[in-house]
This record gives structure tokens, sequence and C-alpha cells, in this order.
């Protein structure tokens, strides 16, 4: 049987599948401004695609790209003060994802960490993204929408919550300097702070001494489990994304 040259309507076809896939994707830029290097991770939701890579390095001053197929939800986080030891085994001070590599493989952080947390392409037409203190703090980061339609705004938590963290939440490296702060749920595991059992409701869980302190410094970002209001933000679907280190 002979080769048959596929037909124009094939091409058209393959044409229209090519640009419809492109149009799906979304991408996530990285810069890092800290002047340390940081070891940027991501985790998928349940039931969305694992990104490639799930971890690389970042030195003070880089940048790097990832192209997201969208739909898709997940959470990104710095990890800081990384090594390799002697058996070839990868570990950091904070955000340590455990994999005893630089990639995560579908591996989350070991709080506390700041996140930058997006679903995109929703079911609405709409991007949502936030900063999220819930799990902690470890370095400062923000979320700045890039092309699209316009007009959808950044998130950030661009304090460095180190430098006030209350003792009793308070992580410290070797030094004896604050390198992460828990949130109130991590450090004391209790219903009033994690918003569980009695609490689990928005009514019931409300903002708390140790919760206003986070919100007082990052404004914009989750310092709870239901501090929605202010915290989670929208942008019609086609934008890009920018997450900064340090902004």
């Amino acid at each position: 049987m002979e080769n048959q040259m596929p037909s124009a309507l094939t091409f058209t076809i393959l044409l229209f599948c090519f640009i419809h896939a492109e149009a799906q994707s979304v991408i996530l830029s990285f810069k890092n401004n800290c002047p340390f290097t940081v070891w940027p991770a991501s985790l998928n939701n349940a039931g969305n695609p694992q990104l490639s890579p799930t971890g690389f390095t970042l030195t003070s001053g880089a940048s790097s790209s990832l192209s997201i197929p969208a739909p898709w939800s997940g959470r990104f986080w710095a990890r800081t003060q990384c090594f390799t030891d002697s058996s070839g085994k990868f570990t950091c001070a904070t955000g340590d994802c455990a994999s005893g590599r630089v990639e995560c493989h579908g591996a989350g952080g070991i709080p506390p960490s700041s996140l930058a947390e997006f679903t995109l392409k929703a079911n609405d037409g709409h991007d949502y993204y936030d900063i999220s203190l819930v799990d902690g703090f470890n370095i400062p980061l923000s979320a700045t929408p890039q092309g699209g339609s316009g007009g959808c705004s950044s998130t950030s938590c661009a304090a460095n919550v180190n430098s006030i963290c209350d003792s009793n939440l308070a992580v410290k490296g070797s030094d004896g300097i604050v390198i992460a702060c828990k949130s109130a749920c991590l450090a004391f595991n209790q219903p009033q702070f994690c918003c569980t059992g009695e609490f689990s409701t928005p009514d019931k869980c409300l903002a708390t001494n140790y919760s206003k302190v986070f919100k007082q410094q990052c404004p914009q970002a989750y310092s709870y489990a239901y501090d929605d209001k202010s915290s989670i933000l929208s942008c019609p679907t086609g934008s890009n994304y920018l997450i900064t280190f340090c902004p």
C-alpha cells in the first residue's frame, strides 16, 4: 500500500490542535531577588499533572520559567539553605520536601514555608491565586500577572516576618538566627488555630493574635485558613505569572 500525503484538511486540524494546545499553556516565571540562592519547588493538587521539573536551583539574581498545561492547580515555594551531604542526599533548612534530591517528585514542602498558590483556568474562565502563610513563613515572595487582558493585581508578602516572629513560633538555624516562622496551627496544633473540630466554620474560626501579626506584616496574604476576603485574587484566563522571591 502506497504512503499517502496528509490532506490539507489534516494539516488544518493538526494546526488547530497545536494552536489550541499552546493557548492552554500558562508561562510561570520565577525571579530570585534574594541575596542568596533558593531552590523553588512545586506540588500539584490531586487530579492535576505533576510539573517538570518539580524542583530546581535559582541563584541570586537569576530567572527561570515553566510552561504549565491549564487547567492546573497547585502551589510553589522556595527552599533555603540547601546542601548535598557526603552521601549525595540533598537537604534544606526550610521548605525541604524530604525527597533527598533537588526535585521533589510529588512531595510537599515541610512547613513552615511561604506559598504561592494557583488555580489556572477555572470553570468560570478565571485564574485564582494567592500568597499563603497558613503553613508559616520562610522568605518574602510575590505573584504578579503578566500579559493577558490586563488590569489584574499582584499580591505579595514582601515583609520579613522572621524579624518579628514570636519566640513560640520561631524556627532557628544552627547560628541561632530565625530562619522561619511557624503558623499558630503548626506550632500548637489546636482547633482554634487550625480551624478544625468545633472551629471548622468561618463564623467560629476567627483571626487570633498570632494570625493578626502575620496580617499586619503582609496584609495581602492568607494569615489563617478562613482569611479569604482580602487574600485570594482572580484574573481572566489568558495571563502568565511571575513569582518573585524577596520582591
